[in-house]
């Protein structure tokens, strides 16, 4: 129970002694009559905060950068009426900031043996799950001077999901998986290994095509046609270590080799070849294996909502064994990681050959945009230091890249808003090329 504001002020400017009404109480009484008398009824007629009934209902999960609506319920099972403040208590990361007072508070009134609704609009700032914590509810008596203050645990929980932003990149590579496929008309043949039928030569088809079999059989001269190979096996895997903490713009790398993976896998799956998942650091993280095409996006997605990167070093032989146990076919591996030179040089490349020797591997990381800028940079003494260190790092960089590529590893090193695009243009190739 609580003095208000309006009942302090009454109390202050007619000179009224008051004190404390019982140990514990936050509130405070006017001993005079005619207020202390107003103060009474006014308490006595605000609805207990305490026999209300709350419950929720709303979105479960959303995507990063969206709003998500979750309604509360509130039911007044008392004789009074309900007049009061709610407040709906989220984490800070629930709300852009400064919005957090605007959606999470509400005024309401509610008659007695009624129910109303009100909504809190979340709209989070980071992906995982965002659990609602206490309702606090503030009831007023009919003269404002008195309220009856108390907090209900409603739990619900809204699961933030990656945005995958380079969805709209989906488009022009599945344009261009159709051509590969020959199933648009091209000036070239589709390019694949896997023979597809027979058709009569034109001028341009490579004569290594011709069917000379069934040339002789006919009076045309017939060629091969090809397609990419199908049913091929993809394994996804995400170095959750300490590199993957480091910020390149306003996210972590591993967001943007998250959102890689999601552009990758939902291309692959439309190629017809099979996709897993496997996040890992020093333990697995997040496994997403044997799901069919329309089941792996979703799975994908929920699986990769909770993974933060671990302030820890990769285990670079446990990620090559879990990742070969987890292949236990010839796959396509590609492994979204650094190319910092120490942790692929001391760590990576000493148990590479575990994976090229049955597995085609691709690496992908996720390049700076700020030191190419720092490059070529060349305006006063510190820009000029500045470029030189960037001009080593970058070398370094190409350095390991090449040390990768030697091993037979393609590597793609790209800024955060190119990287997916540049995943799967890579991936395509090596399909074209009959690789996987």
């Amino acid at each position: 129970m609580a003095l208000t504001g309006r009942a302090a002020l009454l109390a202050a400017l007619g000179s009224i002694p008051v004190g404390i009404l019982e140990p514990g109480w936050t509130g405070i009484l006017a001993v005079n009559g005619p207020l202390a008398l107003a103060c009474a009824c006014d308490y006595a007629l605000a609805a207990p905060v305490r026999r209300l009934l709350l419950n929720r209902s709303g979105v479960t999960s959303a995507r990063l950068g969206e709003s998500a609506d979750v309604t509360l319920t509130i039911g007044n099972p008392s004789r009074r009426v309900l007049r009061g403040h709610l407040r709906d208590a989220w984490p800070p990361s629930s709300w852009q900031p400064g919005t957090e007072i605007e959606s999470s508070r509400h005024r309401l009134t509610v008659p007695p043996g009624e129910r109303r609704r009100v909504t809190t609009r979340l709209r989070p700032t980071r992906r995982g799950d965002r659990e609602a914590d206490r309702v606090t509810i503030r009831s007023y008596g009919p003269l404002g001077l008195f309220s009856r203050q108390g907090s209900h645990r409603v739990p619900w929980t809204v699961r933030v999901l990656p945005p995958f932003t380079s969805r709209k990149h989906l488009p022009s590579k599945l344009a261009r998986l159709r051509e590969l496929d020959g199933r648009t008309s091209v000036l070239t043949r589709g390019e694949g290994t896997e023979f597809d039928s027979l058709r009569e030569y034109v001028p341009g088809d490579d004569t290594r095509s011709i069917d000379w079999r069934a040339t002789a059989r006919q009076s045309a001269v017939a060629v091969r046609t090809w397609r990419p190979e199908r049913d091929r096996r993809i394994l996804l895997v995400l170095d959750t270590g300490r590199t993957s903490a480091g910020r390149v713009g306003d996210a972590p790398r591993l967001d943007a080799s998250m959102d890689a993976a999601l552009l990758l896998a939902a291309l692959a799956a439309r190629a017809g070849d099979r996709v897993d998942l496997l996040a890992y650091d020093r333990r697995v993280r997040a496994l997403v294996q044997g799901r069919s095409a329309g089941d792996l996006l979703p799975s994908m997605v929920d699986a990769m909502a909770a993974l933060e990167p671990e302030l820890i070093e990769t285990d670079a032989r446990g990620l090559v064994a879990t990742a070969t146990r987890t292949a236990s076919r010839r796959s396509l591996v590609v492994l979204l990681t650094t190319l910092d030179a120490a942790p692929v040089e001391q760590g990576l490349l000493p148990v590479l050959p575990q994976l090229t020797r049955r597995h085609t591997v691709l690496v992908a990381s996720v390049a700076d945009p700020q030191i190419a800028a720092m490059a070529n940079a060349r305006g006063d003494a510190e820009a000029v230091y500045e470029a030189a260190a960037a001009a080593q790092a970058q070398s370094e960089r190409r350095r390991t890249a090449e040390q990768l590529r030697r091993h037979g590893v393609t590597v793609v090193d790209a800024a955060p808003e190119d990287l997916a695009s540049a995943l799967a243009d890579a991936y395509l190739s090596l399909k074209a090329a009959g690789r996987l």
